[in-house]
């Protein structure tokens, strides 16, 4: 999951959102708690079975193509329904068992149910919807490759970011309920690392035994809202934020003692401040509480040392085969310039460096952009260099003082581009353009664009996110002449 600044803070609301297309009125007798037997057409873009109860689009959240089920209504809007199931009269062949038991009631496992070879067609299709929805030039004979998968879809994520509340007079750490700020214990998951699972389960067992108070969201009071662990993959060190309601943290030596003791491979703990009631997981002050401010992680051969809030792609192993398809797609010459929008902390152009002659980035957070320099020190790289800004005005500033790249690389939110920015890159025209995108609706839409002055040679899609309906894809382009 990539937030629109680069820098994790809250879940961003989807540009995408249902219904996907026109469909006639809902009956006004359609009631909720009403059931009728629903055959499955497709999947929709967030992983819910889409069937037609009278011609009206229907979303049963847990249900496969093929599947005939019994539906139970939820909810009724102006043009479509939302319904559980209620049975599974006919069940389909790519269905499993997932392998965790709260799959159905957090975000995060929405496919779990579902083989993993039909999640990688599934998530090849939805470029197919998205492009066959928004029409981009000549989109019907794109080259829209297989899905690349893993070889194990578990135990990618290297962070776990979980809410910590008292259920039953016992502290809690995991997810909210999809819609709701109901807390589900997640004592396992099978999509993180193990080692981050490890601290957490730890830290949540020290948070009891100490009696550290837990904040309560109803009454605005407690201490520890949330427990973030990150790990590098590479070079085995962890790093631990306590996000706290007050800059106190009580009982914090214990604390810190009992993590150097029995978790050694945690060498940086840090509270992040975040005061009341807030949509927002961070708060905007982060103080060191022990050990060193970053954690340091290695791709390609390139050393990145990484911040409490800093962005970092969630799966190492497919992030290796995505730079490796990106560096593809570019096929940089060494007297060739590269333009690195919404760079982040610089993984993505450094990993580029040794094959260009100049890069140059960009971020609107000034945090991430000291880090993407100071990466570049640390890799002793000496020709890339990132400003602060947005993208849409550093790069006609750049165009209008001379600078002409020969290559653009794009790494947007899941917003996608900002419609200057596309004018900027159609103006700036470089021979290469590559588009690396977690949002096959809003691709499909900055393509409208961009084929003004590209073709599009290829779309190949990864899972960096097995189990879920996310999908992730790189564009190469071919400049028109």
């Amino acid at each position: 999951m990539k937030p629109n600044n680069h820098y994790e803070n809250q879940h961003r609301p989807n540009r995408d959102r249902r219904p996907q297309r026109p469909v006639e009125k809902v009956q006004a007798d359609v009631q909720i708690g009403q059931r009728f037997p629903l055959t499955i057409k497709r999947l929709g873009i967030n992983g819910e079975g889409i069937g037609y109860y009278k011609h009206v689009i229907t979303f049963v959240k847990g249900a496969l193509p093929n599947e005939v089920i019994v539906a139970e209504v939820t909810a009724v809007h102006p043009r479509y329904l939302e319904a559980r199931l209620r049975t599974l009269r006919k069940p389909s062949p790519d269905r499993v068992d997932p392998r965790d038991p709260y799959a159905d009631e957090v975000g995060g496992f929405e496919l779990e149910h579902l083989e993993y070879p039909a999640q990688l067609a599934f998530k090849q299709d939805l470029i197919r919807q998205a492009l066959e929805k928004y029409q981009p030039a000549g989109f019907r004979n794109y080259d829209v490759r297989p899905t690349i998968g893993m070889a194990d879809p578990y135990e990618y994520r290297n962070k776990a970011q979980f809410q910590v509340r008292m259920i039953d007079g016992h502290v809690a750490a995991g997810l909210y309920k999809e819609n709701s700020h109901d807390l589900v214990d997640l004592p396992t998951c099978s999509v993180q690392m193990p080692v981050t699972m490890e601290v957490m389960r730890q830290v949540v067992a020290w948070l009891e035994e100490l009696q550290v108070p837990i904040y309560d969201e109803e009454h605005n009071s407690g201490i520890v809202k949330t427990v973030v662990v990150r790990a590098a993959a590479v070079t085995g060190e962890v790093q631990l934020v306590f996000i706290t309601n007050t800059p106190k943290l009580p009982k914090k030596h214990q604390l810190l003692m009992k993590i150097a003791e029995k978790l050694p491979m945690v060498v940086s703990v840090m509270q992040n401040v975040n005061v009341g009631k807030t949509s927002l997981i961070w708060g905007d002050q982060t103080t060191l509480l022990a050990g060193k401010t970053t954690i340091t992680e290695e791709l390609d051969g390139l050393a990145f040392n990484l911040s409490a809030r800093a962005f970092f792609q969630l799966n190492p192993e497919q992030t290796q085969k995505l730079y490796q398809l990106a560096r593809e797609a570019l096929a940089l010459a060494p007297d060739e310039t590269l333009v690195d929008a919404y760079s982040g902390v610089g993984t993505i152009g450094l990993s580029l460096a040794d094959v260009a002659k100049e890069v140059r980035g960009m971020d609107t957070i000034p945090a991430a952009v000291t880090d993407a320099n100071e990466n570049a020190k640390l890799n002793n790289i000496t020709n890339a260099h990132y400003e602060v800004g947005e993208a849409e005005i550093l790069l006609p500033q750049w165009l209008a003082a001379g600078f002409a790249p020969d290559a653009i690389i794009v790494d947007p939110p899941r917003t996608g581009l900002d419609t200057v920015l596309i004018d900027a890159i159609l103006q700036s025209a470089p021979e290469k353009l590559v588009y690396i995108s977690c949002n096959p609706s809003t691709l499909a839409q900055d393509l409208r664009e961009l084929t003004r002055g590209y073709q599009v040679d290829y779309i190949q899609s990864i899972d960096m996110f097995p189990q879920t309906a996310r999908c992730e894809a790189v564009v190469r382009f071919t400049k028109r002449h």
